[in-house]
């Protein structure tokens, strides 16, 4: 500023000269630039140094990922919300994908990190970056009400839907593998779980195995009275992640800071009750990232 305000008198001091040699037409130019330059501020818009992030998600898995009203929310989405609120350093825009998009998309950069209920494997981690749990999704067998199976060790010889490549599919694979007299009827299908259950709840199939607070969100939203859930016990935590790109160590940095604040000041529990149904988060010392044993 006082660069300029020396400038500017020195204009004033040799305007006959400048007037002599540019004329009336130059110096007004000259003047207009001067003052143009001197008035002008350094951008106060922080939003524009900001690094712009893509999170992609499915968008149709509630309780995790859903639209309401047209935007984006569910547990997944609120808790990356928190994640990013008021950051200095970073912006980040929700994108609606097909599941196996997310990931080919991180492969390609178009997206920087992605969650949608999406657990751990070894074959993942070789290629992504996780964070540190956001949450745990223990399992449930879901039965009709009227059902003969009471356990796990019951549903030899009963049917259900299962999605080709998913941990249950897997799951039930082996467990036929090792009961091959009395294997487990196996339909494989596309369908979402919601219709998957529902089918459950007409009596096409006669159970279904998967995470609890999607069980829970779907039976009571879609009202499937006919269904009950049996707890599967476990010597794991069946925790869920966000999974980042395998260049974005910072960014996979400043997510697991910010998620440890979230799990200590109560932030991931109210999320949790108001979006799982239930304190689904992990406690401080499940806060690390994930690796095979």
């Amino acid at each position: 500023m006082l660069r300029c305000k020396q400038l500017l008198k020195k204009v004033g001091n040799d305007m006959t000269i400048m007037k002599k040699m540019l004329g009336i037409t130059g110096l007004a130019l000259v003047s207009a630039m001067l003052l143009a330059a001197c008035s002008s501020k350094p951008s106060s818009d922080a939003s524009s140094d900001k690094k712009e992030l893509t999170f992609a998600t499915v968008g149709t898995t509630a309780p995790f990922s859903y639209e309401e009203s047209g935007k984006l929310t569910g547990y997944d989405i609120e808790v990356a919300k928190a994640v990013f609120k008021d950051s200095d350093k970073y912006k980040v825009t929700f994108k609606k994908t097909e599941w196996s998009s997310i990931f080919t998309g991180l492969d390609s950069g178009k997206y920087q990190l992605g969650g949608n209920n999406i657990s751990y494997t070894k074959e993942r981690s070789a290629k992504y970056l996780y964070s540190y749990p956001i949450g745990s999704t223990p399992s449930v067998l879901v039965v009709p009400k009227d059902s003969d199976i009471a356990s796990y060790d019951d549903i030899a010889g009963h049917s259900t839907q299962v999605v080709q490549g998913t941990t249950t599919a897997a799951q039930l694979e082996k467990f036929n593998a090792e009961n091959s007299s009395k294997p487990v009827d196996l339909n494989y299908t596309n369908e979402n779980i919601t219709q998957v259950l529902t089918n459950l709840n007409d009596d096409k199939f006669d159970f279904k195995i998967f995470d609890a607070p999607t069980v829970n969100t779907i039976i009571k939203n879609q009202k499937l009275n006919n269904l009950k859930t049996i707890e599967l016990k476990s010597d794991e935590q069946p925790f869920i992640y966000f999974i980042l790109g395998q260049d974005q160590k910072d960014l996979q940095s400043f997510v697991n800071k910010r998620l440890k604040v979230l799990q200590k000041d109560g932030t991931l529990s109210d999320l949790a009750q108001k979006y799982l149904g239930g304190d689904y988060v992990p406690s401080a010392k499940d806060l690390t990232v994930p690796s095979e044993k």
